[in-house]
């Protein structure tokens, strides 16, 4: 199991496809772990470098909470590792967040960029509808010390399925995959870390991201995640969108087959 030693933390990846490609670095949600891209890699890796990795408090990735870290540099030390010069980086939910973050910090190692349900970090809280209001209660009330179990089963419900979706009412095999991917993550769902921001933060110079940039998120996506993805369209100076029509927080694994139909189409466009 190949892993990076980094100041308080070894980083799990895998890396796919040849070393002279371009490269793709792919950064899984919070509700997820680099299993996610399990369906898309062999055809990505294809005519690309396939890198993934488990962020620290994910997956497979073992990390000291009491060390402070920054993402986006362990994203970037990932790449230096591999060798890998440039990248376009394919980050969902927090890891969108991510990959936008490592834009501005090093905008000269990224080709491209592609967010999935991403909110910018330093983003501004935005009002919720009453639904999301009360899901979101009910999820605060969890303590991960207590019941970390439920806790992540209920997060997973809540994006994986959207706010005003049901579980019962979908493809029994996405719902399956979904609680799948984000099991591995009740081991961490307490050891977060203390994580050091991006200053300025994303939000506040999204128009300093100059590279192209495919912006994509699911109808059934809670209201903030719907927002802040038109607002990347209205602000980012290279940017294009796709909506999925039966998504929610998660098209990569709902929808995968789209997902990777539209992602092949737009680096192809773009050459990347």
């Amino acid at each position: 199991m190949p892993s990076l030693a980094v100041p308080g933390a070894e980083l799990f990846y895998e890396s796919d496809g040849r070393a002279s490609a371009p490269a793709l670095l792919l950064i899984p949600a919070g509700i997820a772990t680099l299993r996610m891209w399990d369906a898309q890699v062999e055809a990505l890796a294809a005519d690309h470098l396939v890198v993934r990795y488990d962020p620290r408090g994910f997956g497979a990735t073992r990390h000291d909470p009491g060390v402070p870290f920054s993402n986006h540099a362990d994203a970037l030390a990932v790449l230096d590792h591999l060798g890998v010069e440039r990248a376009t980086l394919v980050g969902a939910s927090r890891g969108g967040r991510i990959a936008l973050d490592a834009a501005l910090a090093a905008p000269d190692r990224i080709s491209g960029l592609v967010a999935i349900g991403a909110e910018p970090s330093g983003s501004p809280e935005l009002p919720r509808s009453d639904e999301e209001a009360r899901r979101f209660d009910e999820l605060e009330r969890l303590d991960p010390a207590v019941d970390a179990r439920r806790l992540v089963r209920s997060e997973t419900t809540l994006w994986a399925t959207g706010p005003l979706r049901l579980e019962h009412e979908l493809d029994p095999h996405f719902v399956r995959r979904a609680h799948e991917l984000n099991e591995p993550n009740i081991a961490h769902a307490a050891d977060d870390g203390t994580i050091v921001p991006l200053e300025p933060p994303a939000f506040e110079r999204l128009g300093d991201i100059r590279c192209p940039v495919l912006v994509m998120v699911g109808e059934h996506d809670v209201g903030s995640t719907r927002w802040h993805a038109e607002h990347l369209l209205e602000v980012l100076p290279d940017a294009r969108g796709y909506s999925f029509a039966d998504a929610a927080h998660l098209p990569t694994v709902e929808r995968r087959d789209e997902f990777l139909r539209t992602l092949l189409d737009w680096l192809g466009e773009r050459g990347l």
